[in-house]
């Protein structure tokens, strides 16, 4: 792309060679993202599970109590919760009761992914989420873990089909039950659900009554009792946290917990039982969870009863910080909010994973084997003796896990670095039991906690062992892909003379068989290394495919060579020219990469590209004035989307809005398309409309008015409680089914087409949409068609003042749509289309957020939960922006004639570049949210290779018969 200059227009036919070894490279690029994505899985996502350690019972004189009640309001939000209502009454009377009279409360503190088998992951295994589990989408064990259900005598649960399962299916010492998923509809008050699985187990008790075995089964001890209520969570998606529906189903869980106590304590008349109640995860203020925010991870914690201490006064409001953090790193007794009013009530924060082992310490039950919790002991009312013994314990089974880890690992590792601080543990331990003899109590639980943290440092330290090994070898993978890239689009698609080419011919065939064998060597010899380490299969696929790019690197080192004595060669001028570019290029990509944290530098971004882009037009191109203008105030209007919140407020007047103005931007394309002067020849055929053209056009139209009128209906019966026709689903699936049929039949000039691509796409982006982005898409498509209007002016300007021969080459003969040598000035089209692209991820949202997924846009389609059909419903609206940016970037590859491929090969340079910045960006601290996103933004610009080239074979059924005039001759060329 740098070297001597070549006749701009000089044509270029990759040959039949290139494309096979283009083919090849695209299977290797997409092979190679694919597995180096996995690698975060075994960096971030290793599962910390391990098999084979023995259960640690408590040796308390006697179990607090005989058996536990765990009930969990899905979704429930800790404010919520604890708040008074607009009335200053409090949601839930009972529970407050409990707190100010007979148990101790507090927050229990989730950690990201904050969705539902994650908490109860967390609540009932005491461990944060086996993290493979997020290739199961969350639903299945990915790997067999113990659990307080699995220690107990016997467990009782009701409640969702999508968690229940996963804790009792293989628990043979259960009764369990669900009710069907077609109970979770979103367009009803869910609370029924709650009163469903309460119902469940009342029966459960009267039957009790006539069946003496079941009455012997839950009289004995060790006997746990769990209610999944997921009426919050369903009316929190569908209603939001703040709606009366949600705040109501409150108000439900109160009385459900108060009427499980009196169910239970009327049944066993022993005062025998423990009663916890919290919540998995919160709930976002638009009616989502899943990332770190306070308002996902803070959620209600109450215990009374068997075991629990009384409620503790204070005398005093101000609580010094101890410096500890919580998993969302939130302090250690942070203030309790006013509003409350319970500052006068001690409050004993947890981390979530900490429920585990005080379940399983309240009904004498070993700590679950994989569990990370630390036992709070302020909760238990306990003999100073028996606490200590608890925590020991705890102790124990957290040592055992370490040293599990220590053994698995010293038994593959050739060279085994052991973590020093435990090396004394087995001392440490019989220091604190010869305490325990003494009854020096409380040096014993010293000691205790001090060496239950260095076990969890322990397991840190196994679990991150081999991080650098594995980050050197992806990291040496990536930049040799990326040199890779670089071979092949300067040895395809730049002018270098066939001389250089000769030059690359340094190395003999036998001589290129010897670097192929070297590097069959090399990976040979790191596979025996690996086997005998006994490392996991993907092991080796990462270093084997960092050897075979390096590999390659090496067998073209005679081309490197060449390449540089041509560089070396060239005049200064062109040198600084490669230098700038690439310096700008860089600088463009180093931006991108901060906005993927600040989505304002967009709009920065498009204010000043407004200004360069008109002023470009105006004084270089020298195009029409209302060119420059409409330059300048499309990048404007698009610049105030990214400072539009992230959580889009729902406002559907803007929806209905934004279909008359795609209707008033069609109609303007279609005044242009009729122009047939200057630039314009590029994007419109000299040939007559006809008039199936028109009928076509005005179909579409009247398809993006029948959707705004959707819109409104759909969101009138929801605003009304009531549930959405079946006849207005079937409208809706059928207005977008048909919409993005007929740009099939559009005339293939590049501006009806592009028309017809956008007035297609209306009908279901509109009928998806909330809010503020359906505007976005207008403003965004103008963008899209003044790039595709400087691009045709620039190639006019640039035809019209060139040399005799090169007009003679376009006035007097048919081009033939070949496609040119790439010159270092098409860099803008790529890095461009980079920049388009990411705005598109970013311009209505943070895409990088698990909680940016809005459930409701997808209610005019679906009502009844039905997760697949959501998530792909969600992720199609998310991928039209993208699909309109792909149609223009062929098209204007087309006009100017370079190659397309050539420029997805220098896109997925640029984001690699991006891929490289954020690997190095991914934290192992701070708060699991910053860790969460910085791992989200890895992976999703290391995926654009994927869905980039998937969005290019979808969009080319749009864009592959386009034809694009050459002054005043029409070539055409089939994609």
């Amino acid at each position: 792309m740098a070297g001597r200059p070549r006749p701009q227009l000089q044509p270029h036919s990759p040959s039949a060679s290139t494309r096979r070894r283009e083919r090849w490279l695209v299977v290797l690029g997409v092979a190679l993202h694919a597995v180096y994505m996995l690698s975060i899985f075994d960096i971030y996502f290793k599962s910390p599970i391990v098999h084979g350690m023995e259960p640690v019972p408590p040796r308390l004189s006697a179990a607090p109590a005989k058996r536990l009640v765990l009930l969990v309001a899905d979704g429930l939000r800790a404010d919520k919760f604890f708040e008074p209502d607009e009335r200053g009454r409090y949601r839930a009377p009972f529970l407050r009761g409990v707190i100010e009279e007979k148990g101790r409360w507090g927050v229990s503190h989730a950690r990201p992914p904050t969705e539902s088998r994650p908490g109860h992951v967390s609540l009932i295994a005491g461990f944060y989420e086996d993290p493979s589990a997020v290739t199961k989408g969350w639903k299945a064990n990915p790997v067999e873990f113990d659990s307080v259900f699995n220690q107990s005598r016997h467990t009782i649960s009701y409640g969702s089909p999508d968690i229940v399962p996963i804790f009792c299916s293989r628990v043979p010492h259960s009764t369990w039950d669900t009710y069907p998923h077609e109970y979770e509809d979103f367009a009803t008050d869910a609370s029924f659900l709650d009163h469903w699985s309460f119902d469940q187990f009342q029966g459960l008790l009267n039957k009790s009554f006539h069946d003496v075995k079941l009455r012997q089964l839950l009289l004995q001890d060790k006997l746990v009792i769990f209610l999944h209520l997921l009426g919050c969570d369903t009316n929190g998606h569908a209603h939001r946290p703040y709606s009366s529906i949600y705040l109501n189903n409150v108000k439900v869980v109160d009385q459900i917990a108060e009427s499980m106590y009196n169910l239970m304590e009327n049944y066993f008349k022993d005062n025998q039982t423990t009663y916890v109640f919290t919540a998995d995860h919160g709930m976002s203020d638009k009616g989502s969870h899943g990332d770190g925010h306070p308002s996902n991870t803070d959620t209600p914690l109450v215990v009374w009863g068997a075991g629990i201490r009384s409620p503790k006064f204070l005398a005093y409001t101000e609580k010094p910080d101890d410096g500890f953090r919580f998993v969302d790193d939130h302090k250690h007794d942070a203030p309790t909010p006013q509003d409350w009013a319970l500052e006068g009530f001690e409050r004993v924060d947890v981390n979530q994973a900490d429920i585990a082992p005080l379940m399983s310490t309240l009904v004498g039950l070993p700590c679950p084997v994989n569990s990370v919790g630390s036992l709070p002991t302020q909760y238990l009312k306990l003999s100073k003796a028996d606490e200590v013994e608890a925590v020991l314990a705890n102790t124990k089974q957290i040592l055992n896990q370490f040293l599990r880890k220590s053994q698995l690992k010293e038994s593959s590792s050739l060279y085994f670095k052991p973590f020093k601080p435990l090396a004394n543990y087995s001392s440490v331990l019989s220091q604190i039991e010869d305490l325990i003899s003494e009854r020096d109590f409380e040096t014993a639980m010293k000691h205790s906690e001090e060496l239950r943290k260095m076990a969890l440092a322990g397991l840190h330290y196994f679990q991150t062992y081999d991080w650098f090994m594995l980050m050197t070898t992806i990291t040496l993978g990536y930049i040799g892909w990326m040199v890779n890239l670089i071979l092949h689009v300067l040895q395809s698609y730049t002018s270098f003379p066939a001389i250089l080419l000769k030059k690359a011919q340094l190395y003999p065939k036998n001589t290129s068989m010897k670097v192929y064998i070297g590097g069959c060597f090399f990976m040979g010899l790191s596979s025996i290394i690996l086997l005998l380490e006994k490392s996991p299969v993907l092991y080796h696929a990462y270093v084997f495919m960092t050897i075979f790019l390096w590999t390659r690197i090496v067998h073209n080192f005679g081309f490197l060579k060449a390449a540089w004595r041509e560089f070396s060669n060239v005049p200064f001028k062109y040198t600084l020219n490669l230098l700038i570019s690439s310096a700008i290029v860089v600088l463009v990509l180093e931006f991108l990469v901060m906005s993927f944290f600040d989505r304002k530098i967009y709009t920065w971004c498009f204010l000043v590209l407004g200004i360069l882009g008109s002023t470009y037009v105006s004084f270089f191109i020298q195009a029409s004035p209302a060119l420059a203008i409409y330059i300048w105030l499309a990048c404007w209007f698009l610049s105030v989307f990214t400072l539009m919140p992230a959580e889009i407020p729902e406002n559907n007047n803007l929806v209905i809005l934004s279909g008359a103005l795609i209707i008033l931007i069609a109609v303007a394309s279609r005044w242009a398309n009729s122009n047939c002067t200057s630039f314009w020849l590029y994007l419109t055929r000299a040939n007559k409309r006809d008039s199936q053209s028109s009928k076509l056009y005005f179909a579409q139209v009247i398809l993006v008015a029948i959707s705004s009128i959707m819109v409104w209906l759909s969101t009138s019966h929801r605003s009304q409680n009531r549930e959405l026709h079946s006849l207005h689903q079937l409208i809706n699936w059928s207005v977008a089914g048909a919409a993005m049929v007929l740009p099939l039949f559009s005339p293939p000039s590049v501006l009806s087409r592009l028309t017809s691509i956008f007035l297609g796409f209306a009908p279901p982006f509109l009928l998806l949409s909330i809010g503020y982005e359906a505007v976005f898409y207008s403003a965004f498509s103008m963008v899209l068609i003044g790039w595709i209007f400087v691009e045709s002016a620039n190639l006019y300007c640039s035809e019209e003042s060139g040399s005799a021969r090169r007009r003679s080459l376009v006035d007097g003969s048919v081009f033939g749509y070949e496609e040119r040598h790439l010159q270092l000035s098409d860099l803008r089209i790529p890095l461009l289309f980079v920049i388009l692209f990411n705005v598109a991820f970013f311009g209505t949202g943070n895409f990088a957020s698990i909680a940016s997924f809005e459930i409701s846009s997808v209610y005019r389609f679906i009502t009844v939960f039905s997760p697949f059909l959501m998530a792909g419903l969600l992720i199609f609206k998310l991928f039209i922006p993208f699909m309109l940016v792909i149609c223009t970037f062929s098209a204007i590859t087309k006009i100017v004639r370079i190659p397309r491929l050539g420029c997805y090969f220098l896109v997925i340079l640029f984001s690699d570049v991006m891929t490289i910045h954020f690997f190095f960006l991914v934290r192992n601290t701070g708060s699991w949210m910053e860790i969460g996103n910085s791992i989200s933004h890895f992976g999703i610009v290391s995926a654009q290779v994927v869905f980039v080239l998937l969005l290019f074979a979808l969009t080319n059924i749009y864009t592959r018969d386009i034809v694009v005039s050459s002054r005043q001759l029409t070539a055409r060329k089939v994609m």
